[in-house]
This record gives structure tokens, sequence and C-alpha cells, in this order.
């Protein structure tokens, strides 16, 4: 589907406008600028420090969509994408322009996709170096656009502009709006750099899988040796970056990728993951770009004398994050689409400690987990949250999906019957009890288990059927207590087990109503 250019030009509107724009300055100059004008500090190592604010993670109450008749039939209306009027829009533009009339500006000028076939050109404009510097480090540097041509998609990003609100037709002081028709995205009231991020990453997931394309909220990995990849699914705090980031596995990508009929790309060119309480033993190859020259740490605490970091401190946030070019890593793909994968991996993290560590998934089984998306929310992650709480998040990945999670599950489908990947469904959550009683499964523990799955080590293993979830759990896994692959076993009361499991298992089914009426009988009764 192609994109529109923006009315008027937006970019030469912008620069005509401004004092001075800084165009498609190089990472060490962005840096330079970034100290000089006080938006960060150098670290030792050469790391650069930001605070981005009031506003240490995403605005969802804050993201928008315009409805235009152009998108209206497929856009998922609801609370992931709140649709906009475009008068509305138009009046958040004009603001946006009118502040950025005789400021400083910087502009940016990138692609998304590392599959040429499937590029998009990129402009971001923003009022701070630091944010030009985090468009260049996740997106990918491109040659200047020729002049007077029009990005695809243009960011207009203020993040001292504060809106009025209802006045303004909106939420807060805050807003990202995406103009998918005009392929223009406003952000403003917010520096948190992960909105530019996964702004991008909605109007991908609405681009791509109009054009038959499947867009995934999954890190990716090859085996140098055999050439085979596994994609890996998972929420905010589940491992998907910490387990896709192997030191004997080349590393596609930690979040954005997509899905095609010749191999999977990643959409990004960098990294940002989250580090509190990062640990040179548990992630070594994440902890040493915490110490690099061209690695963006937002919201980390450190020592205003030593500048060392302290990754524990979550006094600021929890999202704590480091944002890194992809060649910072010693293990890195580098070609552009990599092979069909052998095995796509589900990542949970289970705080009531009922679900396997393990499992083996049919593709109806699979379609299942995937609209599913479920995680845990932790007691102390959210306002009034005090106890454990389930989280469905549709394609593991709701909060930018574009689209219905239906169209998403049905280009996985294609995939899984084209390519034969076996699918598995991997807890790294608590075991022998709930947060609070049990204990989270040792990551080391869990990379065992996921070394098995892309070694092919199960391939006529014996299985038992776990009846309470529906789903296959293996026996014995190479290096691994059998014991740990029975979470029933790992309880001290089995009877408390099989309340908890079964109280689970009916949120799943209560969760997946939603659904069931949209999908195959064979995926409505896949589940618990």
């Amino acid at each position: 589907m192609a994109v529109s250019e923006a009315p008027h030009n937006l970019s030469d509107v912008v620069i005509a406008n401004a004092s001075v724009v800084h165009r498609n300055l190089s990472s060490p100059v962005l840096y330079e600028h970034a100290v000089r004008r006080g938006e960060g500090k150098l670290l030792q190592g050469g790391t650069f420090a930001v605070a981005s604010g009031e506003r240490t993670g995403r605005s969802p109450d804050d993201k928008f969509v315009v409805r235009t008749p152009e998108i209206s039939e497929h856009v998922w209306w609801g609370k992931h994408n709140q649709p906009m009027t475009v008068d509305t829009f138009e009046r958040v533009r004009g603001r946006i322009l009118k502040y950025f009339k005789d400021r400083e500006l910087y502009l940016q000028d990138c692609v998304v996709s590392q599959d040429p076939d499937h590029r998009r050109t990129v402009r971001v404009v923003s009022e701070q170096a630091y944010h030009s510097l985090f468009a260049r480090t996740m997106f990918i540097p491109s040659k200047p656009l020729p002049e007077g041509q029009s990005p695809q998609l243009t960011i207009l990003h203020a993040p001292f502009l504060r809106l009025e609100g209802e006045t303004d037709g909106i939420n807060s002081d805050a807003v990202v709006a995406l103009n998918l028709t005009e392929g223009v995205i406003l952000i403003a009231g917010t520096a948190y750099a992960g909105e530019m991020k996964k702004s991008v990453f909605t109007a991908m997931n609405y681009y791509l899988p109009l054009d038959g394309i499947l867009s995934l909220h999954s890190a990716a990995n090859v085996n140098p040796k055999t050439g085979q990849s596994a994609l890996f699914f998972g929420l905010s705090g589940t491992g998907k970056t910490t387990l896709s980031t192997d030191p004997e596995r080349l590393l596609i990508g930690d979040d954005e990728h997509a899905w095609t009929e010749n191999g999977i790309f990643n959409i990004e060119g960098g990294c940002y993951a989250k580090v509190i309480r990062l640990s040179a033993e548990a992630e070594p190859d994440i902890f040493e770009t915490t110490h690099l020259f061209g690695t963006i740490l937002e919201n980390v605490v450190f020592d205003e004398h030593e500048r060392h970091v302290d990754l524990d401190d979550d006094s600021l946030t929890e999202n704590t994050r480091g944002s890194y070019p992809l060649n910072s890593l010693a293990n890195v793909y580098q070609q552009e689409v990599a092979p069909h994968p052998s095995h796509v991996i589900l990542l949970t993290a289970d705080a009531f400690g009922v679900l396997p560590p393990l499992a083996k998934l049919s593709t109806p089984q699979s379609l299942y987990h995937f609209l599913s998306g479920y995680t845990s929310k932790l007691a102390g992650t959210e306002l009034g949250i005090t106890q454990p709480k389930p989280n469905f998040s549709p394609c593991y990945g709701a909060p930018f999906m574009a689209l219905n999670p239906t169209v998403y599950a049905e280009l996985l489908q294609e995939r899984l019957d084209q390519t034969g990947a076996q699918t598995w469904l991997v807890n790294t959550g608590w075991t022998g009890g709930p947060y609070g009683v049990g204990n989270r499964i040792a990551i080391q523990e869990t990379r065992k288990m996921v070394r098995a799955i892309l070694n092919d080590a199960f391939y006529g293993a014996t299985f038992r059927h776990d009846d309470t979830f529906n789903v296959d759990v293996p026996v014995a896994c190479p290096g691994v207590d059998q014991k740990l692959l029975d979470p029933r076993a790992m309880w001290a009361n089995p009877a408390d087990y099989d309340k908890a499991a079964a109280d689970l298992a009916a949120q799943f089914r209560a969760n997946f109503e939603q659904f069931r009426s949209l999908v195959s009988p064979e995926v409505a009764v896949a589940g618990p």
C-alpha cells in the first residue's frame, strides 16, 4: 500500500521556518551536540546517559490513529488505536509547526526494513540531538533524500511542547498521533524515546500485512553452523532479548521482524533493551554494551562524579533502557534476509507458577497462544496491583498492532504451513508456587531448554500430555532436572497447584471469547 505525500511537503515547511536545521549529523557529532546542549552526560567508556523526564515509558492513553476513509475498515479500533479526527490532527500539527518556528532543529534521514524489497524511508525532525541520535541508532541510517523528495514516513518530534488536553482534542498534555494515510507521525509532550520506535513499528504493522507480509513483535537469531533461524515472541520481562542474544548464535534482532515467503528480516538497525538489574553473568553480551561508545542509556542512574552506572537502581523507573546499534554486539547476522525459522518460541512469564516451563505446540495451539499472548503483571509494576495478574496481549504486542490480531494469526498460519516450523511454549516465570512463594526459573535452566529446542534435541523424545493446559510436555531435557519439567511436582501441596492451574486455565478461556467466533474450530478448542 502506497503512502501519500504529506500536503505542502512537511520537511520543506519545517526547514524554511527553523532558525537552524542540522541535517543527518553522524553519531559522534550528535554526541557532541547533545553534551554541549546539556541533554545528557558522557559516562565511563563513552556511553551517553539521558533522562526522559516525567514520562519514563510509553503513554498508551495518549496514542491515537487518525481515522480516514482509506484506513477505517482496516484498523483495529479500540484502546490501543484510539481514533482521532482529521481536524484534531491538523490542529496538533499546526501547534507543532508553530512551535518549531525559529528553533534549532535536528533532521535525520533513515530507513526501516533490512530487506530492500520492503524498505521505507523515515525522516525524524526533533528539537533534541539526543532524539536524532536515537533515531539514527534504532532505525537504519541512509543517504539523505534528494531535496524536495518526501519521505514515506515523517516524524515531527516536539518533546517539550505541552499541549492543552481537551482544548486540543486529546487526553493530556502529550500526544502520539499516527496519520497512516499521509505517513505522518506527531509526538509532543513526551521525551521518552521509545515512542518514536514503537510508533514506526505500529505503522509497519499496518502497511506490511496489507501487502501479505507478516510483521512480528519478536526477536530472531541464526545458528551460524547450520543456517537455521528461530523466532522468539514475548512481552516485556519474559526474556525475549536475553534468550535471543546468545553467544552461540547470531542475532538478527531483538524486537521487530517480518516474515515473507522468502525468509525473515529485521525492521530495525538497533536494540532497545531493558537494562534494570542487568548482570555480566546472566547477559554478558548486552551487559557489555552498557560500557561502549554508541550506547544511549535512558533513565539509568549513575554516579555524577565517577560517572559509573548503577544498573540495579530503579529509583527513576523499572523501565531503564539501553539503545545500541546491532553491530555493537559480537555475534550479529550480517545478511539482509535470513532463512525461514525452523523453530518459533512463544515466551511467557507465569507468575502463578503453574504453566510447564516447556511445551510443544501444534499449529492450532500455536495460533491460540499467539492470539492469547499471555504473561503476568507483577505486584508493584502498576498502581493498584498487589497480587500477580494475568496479562493477555494478542500477538505478544497488542499496543503496536494496527490491524485485528486475527490478520496476523492468519498470516502466521500461512508461514507455519509453508515452512513446517515447530512452535514451542516456554515459561520463564515461577515454579514451586506463585510469585512470593515459589522461585523464578533460573535463566540458566531456561537457556538449556531453549538450546535443546534449537539443537533439535526433542525429535523422537517422549512427551506427556498436560490435561489442564492441553499441551505436550517433554519428559526429559538434556541437562535439566526432570522434576522441573513437571510444575505440579514442584509444589509442596499438589491440591493447591490444581486449584491455581484451573483458575488460570479458566482465565485463558474467558479471554479467548473475543476470538472464538473468528477462528477455525480447531483453533477455538486448542487452548486450556
